[in-house]
């Protein structure tokens, strides 16, 4: 098996970590360049599902006096957190299957540069698709209320709530052994985007399923999206103020960050 020289560019013995990192964030950014009709499919699906819940639905569900479109947009774009999460966790099985994580692993760095690069780098590409996500949301009648300081902040907290799940979608990329078997199981995490605030109230679920659909990470951060993006009035309709989601959020993004960090290194240690 081929070997990456001991004197490799940006990766030198002694290297830190983070440095390291960002060389393999680099090099995974550059193979999604080279293959846009990822993210050019990745796009298109984002935008089809995203009119069909605006126009298909949005007649048909009523959010306390908002526009549905207001309510709709922060929840599809948290949700597109996960699925641009199933990117990485299907890279991640790949990079192991053809042998590139063994070329890493004969450098002298810190193994969990390896993992942190390629968080780092998916979360760039989320980040990139989350911007066009809420551009085409403009498109169809989406609009700020609060401010677009607010907004601001809102679009920082998906930045780190994906980073923080990208390391759940590195783990499963591990444990999955293949890529097909990797999207597979990222599925798996794929009916927690309805059982949350994301796309309905959730008042109108079932009282048995509230309390989970109301306290687990998607509704908490799509609730400050939410909040931030539309002001009092979606604070009236959920509940709660923008601070308590905020914390609560970030709470969330570093229990799920850290957690799963430490068990993904852990697992790539002994592998």
């Amino acid at each position: 098996m081929s070997t990456v020289a001991p004197n490799a560019p940006g990766l030198a013995r002694g290297s830190r970590w983070p440095l390291a990192s960002w060389e393999i964030a680099k090099r995974t950014v550059k193979k999604f360049v080279r293959t846009p009709a990822l993210i050019v499919v990745g796009t298109i699906q984002g935008a089809m599902f995203l009119l069909i819940f605006r126009y298909v639905f949005g007649g048909a569900i009523e959010v306390g006096g908002m526009k549905y479109v207001d309510f709709l947009v922060p929840g599809y774009v948290t949700t597109g957190v996960l699925f641009s999460g199933m990117t990485a966790a299907a890279g991640m099985a790949e990079d192991l299957e053809k042998g590139f994580i063994d070329r890493l692993r004969s450098m002298p760095f810190h193994r969990g540069s390896i993992l942190a690069g390629r968080a780092i780098a998916d979360t760039g590409l989320l980040v990139w698709g989350n911007l066009i996500t809420v551009v085409i949301g403009f498109l169809v009648g989406f609009r700020i209320h609060d401010g677009v300081a607010r907004s601001l902040l809102a679009f920082a907290l998906l930045a780190l709530f994906g980073f923080a799940f990208e390391w759940v979608f590195v783990l499963m990329g591990m444990v999955a052994g293949s890529a097909q078997a990797a999207q597979g199981l990222s599925l798996m995490i794929f009916p927690f985007t309805f059982v949350s605030s994301a796309f309905v109230p959730v008042e109108t679920m079932p009282g048995w399923m509230q309390p989970v659909a109301r306290n687990q990470p998607l509704t908490v951060m799509t609730n400050a999206v939410r909040t931030l993006t539309q002001g009092e009035k979606a604070e009236r309709f959920i509940g709660e103020t923008a601070n308590y989601w905020i914390t609560r959020s970030l709470l969330w993004s570093a229990g799920i960050a850290v957690g799963f960090a430490i068990i993904a290194i852990i697992r790539f240690r002994k592998t």
